[in-house]
């Protein structure tokens, strides 16, 4: 049996991430709408349009033809929702996770980021 490329495991883990995040978006949107920064629009359009795209791009990282597109796309959304996780450790809550957790996700974004990057 030949093994898989520790590369190809580590992009299925992302598509697979991504894809059910973008479900949670429908399963749980009061978690996603308490960390909307006031100054968004449109609370509830944003976070389900955000949860279909992650769905999209998720999906769209196992097939090799969308796959550079797909993770430009994460690279992009994960920029574009980073106000939040900012917002979200600003106006933090006791329903929250705990204050570290809220501020080492800031850095893991950039993780996050380059990790997408490694497919574009």
């Amino acid at each position: 049996m030949e093994t898989l490329e520790v590369k190809t495991i580590s992009l299925w883990i992302m598509a697979v991430l991504y894809t059910i995040a973008g479900i949670l978006h429908f399963v749980i949107p009061k978690f996603y709408l308490r960390i909307m920064p006031p100054w968004i629009p449109y609370h509830k359009f944003m976070v389900q349009f955000s949860g279909v795209v992650e769905i999209l791009l998720g999906l769209g990282l196992f097939y090799p033809p969308t796959r550079p597109l797909c993770a430009w796309g994460i690279v992009l959304l994960l920029i574009a929702v980073f106000p939040a996780n900012v917002y979200h450790f600003q106006s933090r809550t006791k329903r929250d996770p705990p204050t570290i957790l809220l501020l080492v996700r800031l850095p893991v974004q950039l993780l996050l980021i380059y990790w997408a990057y490694l497919y574009t």
